[in-house]
């Protein structure tokens, strides 16, 4: 039987592209931010109960959530950004939980989580390790303007409401750095953790 993983990292860590790797090297991936995505995009399961909540005004002309709406009620609002998770979260979990029973006998699980820390009680008692990818937050807010187009201080707000450095830090029980690698350095790291995983399975 294979291990469950979680990965984690903060905006602009590279842990999307861990993971492409991760599925690569014969991972079965549960990916809860496209879990989320589906949820709220046109006909997602959380659409009805989050324009209920919210009102009509937070989806947009295709009838997804007003996802620019929504992140800067949930900024202004701590209270709003609760009752959406009220809404999102048990219907993330019953997708995920779907998605991980495709999983063939042998292979790890993955679950890309990227407030992993936000909840670390639930995923530490859901998984058999938890990997970071870890970044300095100079490299995470340049990463993200490239990649996005998005301001600074945008880039700010979304890493002070994320978990700090140093608590994913203290979750994992594999940490890769991914500061000044290549691509192939990186997938190097990751298929060192990889062998590991599979060392440790073999145990069990």
């Amino acid at each position: 039987m294979g291990l469950t993983i979680g990965l984690t990292g903060g905006i602009g860590s590279g842990k999307s592209t861990v993971a492409r790797i991760l599925v690569g090297l014969g991972a079965h991936l549960v990916d809860m931010d496209a879990i989320s995505k589906s949820l709220t995009a046109p006909g997602g399961g959380a659409i009805d109960a989050i324009s209920q909540h919210f009102g009509p005004q937070l989806i947009d002309a295709s009838g997804a959530m007003d996802r620019t709406k929504m992140r800067e009620l949930a900024f202004a609002d701590p209270m709003a950004l609760a009752q959406l998770e009220g809404i999102l979260h048990p219907l993330i979990a019953q997708e995920a939980d779907a998605h991980a029973g495709l999983a063939l006998p042998s292979q790890h699980i993955v679950y890309d989580v990227p407030l992993l820390a936000e909840s670390a009680r639930i995923w530490r008692n859901k998984v058999d390790r938890i990997l970071v990818i870890d970044t300095e937050p100079e490299t995470q807010i340049a990463r993200v303007m490239i990649r996005s187009g998005w301001p600074r201080e945008a880039i700010e707000k979304v890493l002070a409401k994320q978990a700090s450095r140093e608590t994913r830090r203290a979750l994992a029980d594999h940490i890769i750095l991914n500061e000044g690698l290549t691509l192939q350095e990186l997938h190097t790291e990751v298929e060192n953790t990889w062998r590991l995983w599979n060392n440790a399975n073999d145990r069990v």
